[in-house]
């Protein structure tokens, strides 16, 4: 899932950048509404969060050129608590609303509902059940992996992992991250068995181990699944 945030405040941008990639979601950060407006139009988000108050456009001008080419959810934040506010904001089409300050765990529970929600309503997630990039292809529904149309025989960590990776492209994940994310609570072993299990995984899904078309080894970081 893929998340834009639109605030000029770099350390509230940041705050909530790292609370909802802890969540698993992948975040992009814009300090102003003409920039915010040009991601938002050019990329595609799974729901962006929007402050009212931003330099160059404001909150309200950027819904506006949002909604007129897409939809998608919105979530306006604002200082302000002023109900006019609240008012024009749902009138140009926002999706919700939330006043400063708030709690990080509050953002990202609205983040999940609205989400979740869009989802029901549009059936996106039936529509994107199979997961594809390039030759490999994830069916989410029947847990299956499919390489160049050929079936790949996945253990279901392997299976976690991989999924895991290829629904947040283009991030670096530890092998403590890693670890936590796939083994969580059943944890009684130790990160190494990160390496083998990306080594594994590695062995049924590319064409040449030692230079991985997918998952890629960012030394002294962790692995990143690349797209």
């Amino acid at each position: 899932m893929r998340i834009l945030i639109v605030e000029d405040d770099l350390s509230i941008a940041e705050l909530e950048r790292d609370y909802l990639a802890i969540n698993g979601f992948e975040c992009d950060i814009a300090t102003d509404g003409v920039e915010g407006l040009k991601l938002a139009l050019n990329n595609e988000y799974d729901l962006v969060i929007l402050d009212i108050m931003l330099p160059g456009l404001d909150g309200f001008a950027v819904l506006s050129r949002i909604r007129e080419e897409k939809d998608i959810p919105v979530l306006l934040i604002s200082a302000k608590r002023e109900e006019i506010d609240k008012i024009r904001g749902f009138g140009l089409g926002a999706d919700d609303y939330i006043t400063k300050p708030f709690s990080p765990s509050e953002l990202v529970a609205r983040v999940k509902m609205r989400i979740e929600r869009y989802d029901r309503l549009t059936g996106r997630k039936e529509k994107s059940s199979v997961l594809k990039i390039g030759e490999l292809e994830i069916d989410r529904d029947a847990h299956k992996v499919f390489v160049s149309g050929v079936e790949k025989q996945l253990t279901a960590k392997e299976y976690d992992l991989l999924l895991f990776l290829a629904e947040n492209p283009n991030r670096v994940f530890s092998r403590e991250v890693l670890f936590d994310r796939i083994w969580g609570l059943e944890a009684l072993g130790e990160v190494a068995t990160v390496t083998v299990h990306i080594q594994r995984v590695r062995e049924k899904i590319e064409k040449d181990t030692q230079n991985p078309q997918y998952i890629e080894t960012v030394w002294g970081a962790g692995y990143r699944f690349r797209m």
